[in-house]
Formats: C-alpha cells, sequence, structure tokens
C-alpha cells in the first residue's frame, strides 16, 4: 500500500472509535453491561463503511505451474483407413493421451484434422471420415494457439496432404515436430494418375487440351498402356514405358469438343503388373462444352500494368477472350460483347460515338491520364469537375449491393487506387458497388459503379492500378481465384443484355466428390431490392435413385445460402422456389465419382523426413513410439516453471466485507432492540 493510503486507514480508525466513543460512552447516561458490545459492533461498521469507501488495493501472490504444450496432431481422413492404419493409429495415440508421466511433465492437447483442425477430446472422436487433408491447417493451428509459447508437437499422420499449402514450411521451426509415421513403409509396385489439368470449359467442335501427370513406384520396367474415353468410345490412347529412373510422365492430349453441355470422361493407366491399388489407375474429369465465347475489347491509348492484370484475370474463365486494342485500329466493332473503355481522351472520339449507334455494353475506366472534359462529351451518367493533382482513393464495400451476387472478399483492405482529386457528380441512376474514402473521411463519391438502362448495361471504375488489388488478393489467400471470380462476375454482368430476373442462382456445373458444394440465390422484389425476407427453398433429386431431399436456403450477407456437403456422386435435378411468390429456377449439376484420399499406397516418408529435420525434431516409426514416449519424458529441454502472480484486487471486490457489515448491523440492532435501547 502507499503512504497515503495507510494515512486514510488510521484516520479511519480514529473516526470509527470517535463515533463509537461519543454514542455509547460520552453521551451515555448509564453504563450497561452490552455497552462495550454496543461500542465495538459500532466501531466495526463505521470503520467497515469508511474501508469501503477508501477501496484499498490488496495485493495477493500466488504461484501457479507452467508445462511445456505438447500438441498432439491426429490424421482423422480416410487415407488412415485406407492404409489400414487404423488400429495403429488408435493404439498410439492412446498411448500419448493415457501416459501419466508424460501429462506430469507436458500439458498434452490432442487435435484431429482433415480439412480444418478441432480439438480432440477423446480417441473415440477420430472417425477416419475426413474427405480432404489439409495438414497446413493444422500446422497454423497450433502455432497460433501456441504462440510465443516453446512446445513440441506429435504428429500422428502418414504425410499424404491433398489441400492446402506445403505444410513443411507451415509448422514454426523454432519447435520440434515429431511425425509418428502411419501406414506401410514398404515400397509396392503402383501406377498412379496422379494429376489432370483441363480447362472447366471448351468450345463445340474445336479440340480443347489435357494435360495428364503419371507418376510410377517400383524398382523394374513397366509398360502401361494410357487411354482417355468418353462412355464406351476411346479418345485418345498412348504407350507409357516407365523405370526406376523414369517414375514420371506427363502427357498433352488434345480432345474433341464434339457433345454439348457437361461431358465427363475417364482417364486410364493399365499394364500387364499386379498393382497393391488399383483405385488411382482411373480418375474422372468433366468440362462443360459450350457454343459461344465472349468477346472483350480492352481498347487503351496508354500502356499499364492494368491491362495485363485485366486480361489475365478475365481469361482465367476460357468462356472469355480479351483483345487488347489501340482507339485508332479497330476496325468492327460488332463482333465485341463487352467494350472496356481505359482511361480514354479524345483519341477515342470515333469508337465512343460508333459505340453509341451499336449500344455494346462497356466499363469505363478512369486515372491520372483520363481527359475529363472529354467523358463529359460522351456519358450522361456522371459528370466530373477534376483538378490536377492526384489522389488516393480507398474502397468502402456497399453492403446493399444487389445486381449479381457477391461476397465483399476484403475491398476494404485493397491498396488505394489512384485518380485525380474533384467532385464526381452521379446524374442516372448508378449503383454502387464501392464508395471513395480519402484516407478518413468517407468522399460520398462512388468508386466502382454499375448502370442498368433500357436494356443496356454499363460500369465505371474511378481509379487506376486495379493490378494492385489483384496482386494483394493473392498476398492474403495465396491464389488469384477470389479477385478473377470476381471480375468474372462484372464481365458476366455486362456481357447480358437479359431483363433483370427476380430469382438469381449460382452453381457450378459438376464439382468433384469432397469438394464444397454450395449454391447461392438471391430474391428481388418488385423494385428490383434485395428482399432478405424471402423464403427460399430447394428440392433436389437424385437422377438414378429419384431420391428427394428439401433444403431450406439460409440468409448471408446479400444472398440466401445452401451447403449440400456430403452428396454422393451422381446426376441431380434441383429447383429453388421462393414460397411466397412462387417463383422458381430448376437447374443440374453433377458429382464426380473421385476420392483423393484413395490414391495412396504408402505414407509420404519423404516428406515426413522433410518436415523433422526442418524442425529438428526425429521421424519415429509406430514401433518405436515406447522409445518416443520415454525420450521426451527423460528430455531435460521442456522443464516444469513454477511461476509467481501477483495479483492486486480492490477491496469492494471483496463481497464478503459487504455480508459482514450486514450481519454487523442486523446484529447491532437486535442487541439494541434486546435491551430497550431503540
Amino acid at each position: 500500500m502507499n503512504p497515503s493510503t495507510i494515512l486514510f486507514l488510521v484516520i479511519s480508525v480514529l473516526v470509527a472509535g470517535g463515533i463509537s466513543y461519543f454514542q455509547y460512552y460520552y453521551k451515555a447516561k448509564s453504563l450497561l453491561k452490552v455497552t462495550k458490545l454496543l461500542a465495538f459492533l459500532r466501531f466495526l461498521i463505521v470503520f467497515g463503511i469508511l474501508l469501503l469507501l477508501i477501496n484499498p488495493m490488496i495485493r495477493s501472490h500466488t504461484y501457479e505451474v507452467q508445462k511445456t504444450p505438447l500438441a498432439v496432431l491426429v490424421d482423422n481422413s480416410s487415407s488412415i483407413f485406407h492404409l489400414n492404419a487404423k488400429k495403429t493409429q488408435q493404439d498410439i495415440c492412446q498411448k500419448l493421451l493415457s501416459n501419466s508421466e508424460l501429462k506430469r511433465k507436458f500439458d498434452v492437447q490432442a487435435f484431429a484434422f482433415d480439412a480444418d483442425c478441432k480439438p480432440l477430446n477423446k480417441t473415440e472422436d477420430i472417425t477416419l471420415k475426413g474427405t480432404q487433408t489439409n495438414l497446413e491447417a493444422a500446422a497454423k493451428n497450433v502455432k497460433s494457439i501456441y504462440k510465443n509459447t516453446k512446445y513440441v508437437t506429435a504428429l500422428l499422420s502418414d504425410g499424404n496432404q491433398t489441400t492446402g499449402a506445403d505444410y513443411v514450411f507451415g509448422f514454426d521451426q523454432e519447435n520440434k515436430v515429431y511425425p509418428i509415421v502411419l501406414g506401410d513403409t514398404t515400397t509396392y509396385l503402383d501406377l498412379k494418375i496422379s494429376r489432370i489439368n483441363v480447362n472447366k470449359y471448351a468450345f463445340h467442335k474445336n479440340k480443347f487440351p489435357v494435360e495428364v501427370f503419371l507418376q510410377y513406384a517400383g524398382t523394374k520396367n513397366v509398360q502401361a498402356q494410357f487411354s482417355i474415353a468418353i462412355g464406351n468410345e476411346k479418345l485418345y490412347t498412348e504407350k507409357v514405358l516407365f523405370t526406376p529412373e523414369k517414375k514420371s510422365v506427363v502427357l498433352n492430349a488434345l480432345l474433341p469438343a464434339n457433345g454439348t453441355g457437361v461431358q465427363v470422361y475417364t482417364a486410364s493407366i493399365v499394364s500387364l503388373e499386379k498393382e497393391k491399388n488399383t483405385y488411382n489407375n482411373s480418375k474422372k474429369f468433366a468440362v462443360e462444352i459450350i457454343e459461344q465465347k465472349t468477346e472483350v475489347a480492352l481498347i487503351a491509348a496508354i500502356n499499364h500494368p492494368d491491362l495485363g492484370a485485366l486480361k489475365r484475370s478475365i481469361e482465367s474463365n476460357a468462356q472469355r477472350k480479351v483483345t487488347i486494342l489501340k482507339p485508332n485500329s479497330i476496325s468492327d466493332l460488332q463482333k465485341y460483347n463487352v467494350l472496356i473503355f481505359y482511361q480514354p481522351n479524345a483519341s477515342f472520339k470515333s469508337v465512343m460515338d460508333s459505340n453509341a449507334k451499336l449500344k455494346i455494353n462497356s466499363w469505363i475506366i478512369t486515372g491520372n491520364d483520363t481527359d475529363f472534359n472529354f467523358l463529359n462529351q460522351q456519358q450522361q451518367a456522371v459528370d466530373f469537375k477534376m483538378a490536377s493533382q492526384k489522389e488516393d482513393y480507398l474502397a468502402v464495400y456497399n453492403t446493399d449491393f444487389n445486381l449479381f451476387a457477391l461476397d465483399d472478399f476484403g475491398f476494404e483492405g485493397f491498396p488505394p487506387l489512384e485518380n485525380l482529386f474533384g467532385n464526381i457528380t452521379v446524374k442516372n441512376n448508378l449503383i454502387p458497388l464501392l464508395s471513395s474514402r480519402i484516407r478518413n473521411v468517407d468522399t460520398g463519391a462512388p468508386l466502382f459503379a454499375f448502370e442498368e438502362n433500357l436494356g443496356k448495361r454499363n460500369a465505371f471504375l474511378f481509379g487506376e492500378n486495379l493490378w494492385k488489388w489483384r496482386a494483394k488478393s493473392y498476398v492474403d489467400t495465396k491464389s488469384y481465384e477470389k479477385f478473377d471470380t470476381f471480375l468474372s462476375k462484372v464481365i458476366q454482368f455486362l456481357a447480358s443484355n437479359d431483363a433483370r430476373k427476380s430469382l438469381i442462382v449460382n452453381h457450378e456445373r459438376f464439382y468433384n466428390y469432397g469438394d464444397a458444394l454450395e449454391i447461392t440465390a438471391q430474391y428481388f422484389n418488385k423494385n428490383y431490392e434485395f428482399d432478405d425476407k424471402a423464403k427460399l427453398t430447394i428440392s433436389l433429386t437424385n437422377k438414378k435413385t429419384k431420391q428427394v431431399k428439401n433444403y431450406d436456403l439460409l440468409k448471408s450477407t446479400n444472398c440466401f445460402k445452401v451447403n449440400l456437403d456430403g452428396l454422393t456422386p451422381g446426376s441431380y435435378s434441383f429447383v429453388v422456389k421462393e414460397l411466397q411468390s412462387n417463383t422458381s429456377y430448376s437447374g443440374n449439376f453433377e458429382i464426380i465419382d473421385f476420392d483423393i484420399e484413395k490414391q495412396f499406397v504408402n505414407p509420404d516418408l519423404t516428406k515426413l523426413k522433410q518436415l523433422a529435420v526442418q524442425t529438428k525434431g526425429a521421424i519415429v516409426l509406430p514401433n518405436q513410439v515406447d522409445a518416443f514416449i520415454k525420450q521426451l519424458i527423460d528430455n531435460t529441454e521442456y522443464k516444469t516453471i513454477e511461476k509467481e502472480v501477483v495479483k492486486n484486487t480492490p477491496l469492494l471486490d471483496w463481497y464478503w466485507i459487504l455480508i459482514g457489515l450486514v450481519v454487523l448491523l442486523g446484529l447491532e440492532w437486535f442487541v439494541r432492540k434486546y435491551n430497550g435501547l431503540l
């Protein structure tokens, strides 16, 4: 306690004593037997009240024992079951979690992982039904839980990862990882189709490329036959020779796109040799054959990184083709579905005048090299009054945007776009997707907006350096997919002149078994405003078994969603219906039979050894687990620490003092009443 608190406590004792003396001795006409008791009770009551008013801080000292954390990561994917390692895994997990000496030295915590990572309370919760293995997610989960802490990791896995980034670099290199290898490490002869690269879409009567990666495990020369077929018709065959030195082959095939719609192909490899696992000898893939392609003209008078970023992003969808043109070199606009005017100036006059007659949907992007006076003459949606000074504009997402389904994937965290400083006045009914902000000040002006007027659609982006957004999206997600999907939806909106529908449903035409299967929908009222009170249901029918399942779509930020994970492979049709208006949408999709967890014959011992070396741990085989546990127990590097915890608590938090005061007040009243002093 500080000196001032001690002084107040002394004063409180004197005041309480003075009040007690004054009431029961100085003013008393005669002293009774209970006077001393009453004076003492009054002293305690007054002192207790003054003590609560002073509210001194009470310091307490406690000691707690800190053990080194031992994270036990248990692989819950079905590949463990297919490698016949279920019993081995359960026995090892039981040994680690029930060893009393290990628990005495370490804070043992278990986690089960497949596509994600969750705490594991008991070994019975290990189902081995995970359809994907993401070791990187497990590594990040443990690293975040034990941040700034020294810990040990025991990894019970076959090391076969099917999704996520390289897990070797996902674990903290400063903390040791001991991979406990599950599965038979004996090398068996095995032929495998490890990967097929193919675009989702192809165009009717054209040929589309397929890239196939074949792998071989074995110690002798093997000749195999590879083929790609659709139904019973073989479209491509090739003989492949594998040797102990040549264990992988890459094949490139051109297949004809004869049918239309979703076409399912089967790639297979066979040989005369006997294999332990033949499931990975064939693999299905699907391609949607379409009859037309969206042509996009990207018109620019200057060179800028945005042009390359736009072209790559839009063409990530094989249905789209982007041609970069100079404004004075265009002979025919009619073959294009969408025009992108990048930073227009006076040289764009002829092409923009031509489009005024053709009425092709367009997207205008402005920037530091834009001639805004010229742009004011060429369009009627926006009026620009711009200075010569440059400014950085940050994005603010509009949650009420409803022209098409779009989730906010981090717009407000993107780098600013550059544009000239000035006033942007909206004259027509523009619908903003993003508004602009200068540092912490909202301008109220749009940054990215859309116009739909008499069947014609236009978009406006007021700022250059869109390439930085694509780069930032890649840094955040390790993929361009989210940004490219965003631009794909923008082009899809601009490429269509159809009247807006009240019910819009988004879904893929085919899915691989085990992939996330989510269908989203939007419902609009008569004013084309998103109706978040709509009641949407989906009726799903398996075309082969005729089994029907019904689900409700749940409301998200600006759409309704339903998750259909767990469906068996096959063809499905569905109907989404809005119950109040009876508006409906019909569609279909196909789930391709492909279980990636069945592809493996052996654990990935090479990768697990690399992880052990990277973290200065060691590989542990199932028959070495007892020795590994003893090694951990005897290891002097991991010590139990006793830590003193000093805690300052205000007296008001001690509720029993209030209870004591109430008891003392009641006791004093009772004694006075009993002795006739009231």
